[in-house]
């Protein structure tokens, strides 16, 4: 347990910037999830949507500092390839 008064204070402060990265993450993870199954549907359209509305996600976790900027960089990439290999089959 924190003794001194600083220590006292920055443990107030990261239990609510923790629960302020919570809500982001938690978004992010949500909308992934969603691209990755409208993915795994085959259906193009409601994938590529469901991409964009990730990407958004995750670039909004990225500038708030819930996640690293180079992590969302790679999820985004990550999905962004799948979609594009969908396409590329013509479904």
């Amino acid at each position: 347990m924190a003794n001194t008064r600083s220590a006292k204070k920055r443990i107030r402060q990261n239990v609510k910037r923790r629960a302020r990265n919570r809500v982001h993450r938690t978004r992010s993870r949500g909308q992934v999830k969603v691209a990755r199954a409208a993915l795994q549907s085959d259906e193009s359209e409601s994938a590529a949507k469901a991409v964009q509305a990730a990407a958004s996600a995750l670039d909004r976790a990225a500038s708030q500092g819930a996640i690293h900027r180079r992590n969302a960089s790679r999820r985004k990439s990550r999905l962004m390839k799948k979609l594009a290999s969908l396409k590329s089959q013509g479904k």
